[in-house]
């Protein structure tokens, strides 16, 4: 099998997903694409040479329709013959994206792929009442009964016995270790402006980061998702919470310790990673930063469904041949805090090598482009302290992980 480089990546800055936040007036569309250009454009490539765009997405619809990959190849105004391609696995569809274009070009089908993710969550189409994994499928919801994510980050708390003091202590942590990051320029190598129609800078520096938070100003915020886990949703025959005791007999109730704070953000951002096969990059004078070690996906329990990470990060060590002790650091994605507090705990990992720079309670998490986001923050992370290898690794809807090995070169 060949080798996957890793030529480079950039991102937009976050904006804050409301109607208010810097990008919320720029099309998807049109902010994957100016992420796709300044990709080509700083390393010089040939667009013609690209043999795939692959953007994951986690919406499909609406301003994200009509496949946002292809469509973006368009607006950037790359050569027609260049395709696009959009996936869906969720959260984890931006490192799902950069996985299948790094198996592409170690399977040989590929030389150089461009692949990683966007999400405008601020033009999400304005939906009523909870997501629903299933769909709409009473006979699927029999067999699971899934509830919305942040019933399950509670779910996971309350199985886990985890406090809501431990997680907001988590969310200061990531504010405070993001903020540093921010001051110290550490996002600067991959981070590119967005500009407005104009040609004037709408956006560039993550604006949802809260510097300064403290755990009193996080103890005043009300949990997020009781109101929701204790009512019973027209179509349902009882409530989520309901659900969840049914699927764990052993809790008594669902303790709702997750807010606003201790969550991910909303947020608006799209991410590229450029991929090369050594023999494209040596022939065209592309010097790689990393290599793609090993990519690995896992199943876990759909009604708690976020539990996935340590399974996954498992299966990608044992085939890479490698151990936790071979990572130097983590990128463990903060869709809630319950997610990395568990994946921590069930991986054993030390804190000082997690998620180094804060993470998404901090920073915000733009669905379909996080995955692609973390791998440049590991990857930019491990050339300022001179490490070696990352592990990344994302929970997902309908219970999934993803994880991902990259050894810089």
């Amino acid at each position: 099998m060949g080798e996957a480089w890793i030529i480079d990546g950039v991102r937009s800055p976050r904006g804050k997903g409301k109607s208010t936040g810097s990008l919320h007036n720029i099309h998807p569309q049109e902010v994957l694409a100016q992420v796709l250009n300044a990709l080509a454009d700083r390393n010089g490539i040939n667009k013609s040479d690209v043999d795939d765009v692959i953007m994951g997405n986690g919406s499909n619809a609406g301003d994200h329709g009509a496949c946002i990959g292809r469509m973006a190849v368009l607006a950037a105004g790359w050569p027609v013959e260049v395709a696009g391609i959009t996936l869906n696995r969720f959260c984890g569809s931006g490192q799902q994206a950069i996985s299948f274009g790094a198996m592409g070009i170690q399977a040989g089908h590929q030389q150089l792929v461009i692949a990683g993710g966007v999400e405008s969550m601020s033009r999400w189409p304005q939906g009523g009442g909870p997501t629903d994994f299933t769909a709409g499928n009473p006979a699927l919801r029999d067999q699971h009964p899934l509830v919305p994510q942040g019933i399950s980050a509670d779910l996971i708390a309350t199985v886990e016995g985890f406090s809501r003091e431990e997680l907001d202590q988590l969310a200061v942590e990531s504010q405070r270790r993001a903020a540093i990051a921010q001051q110290e320029g550490r996002f600067a190598k991959s981070v590119v402006p967005i500009k407005n129609p104009d040609g004037s800078v709408a956006l560039d520096f993550d604006e949802f980061v809260r510097a300064g938070t403290t755990l009193e100003n996080l103890s005043g915020l009300q949990p997020s998702f009781e109101g929701m886990g204790t009512r019973v949703f027209e179509g349902y025959d009882r409530s989520f919470d309901q659900m969840c005791k049914d699927t764990y007999p052993s809790i008594d109730k669902v303790r709702h310790v997750h807010h606003a704070g201790n969550s991910s953000g909303v947020v608006d951002g799209a991410g590229a990673v450029m991929l090369a096969s050594p023999e494209y990059a040596n022939a065209n004078g592309l010097k790689p930063r990393a290599r793609i070690v090993m990519s690995a996906v896992a199943g876990a329990e759909p009604v708690i469904m976020l539990t996935a990470p340590g399974p996954a990060s498992r299966k990608c060590l044992e085939r890479a041949g490698m151990t936790t002790n071979d990572i130097d650091l983590w990128e463990i994605n903060e869709a809630f805090a319950a997610v990395p507090m568990k994946a921590m705990r069930d991986l054993n990992l030390d804190p000082e090598k997690v998620n180094v720079n804060g993470g998404a309670m901090a920073l915000g998490h733009p669905i379909g482009a996080t995955g692609a986001m973390l791998i440049q923050t590991a990857l930019d992370e491990l050339e300022r302290r001179d490490l070696s290898t990352a592990l990344i690794t994302m929970c997902t809807g309908g219970g999934m992980g993803t994880a991902t090995i990259i050894e810089r070169l």
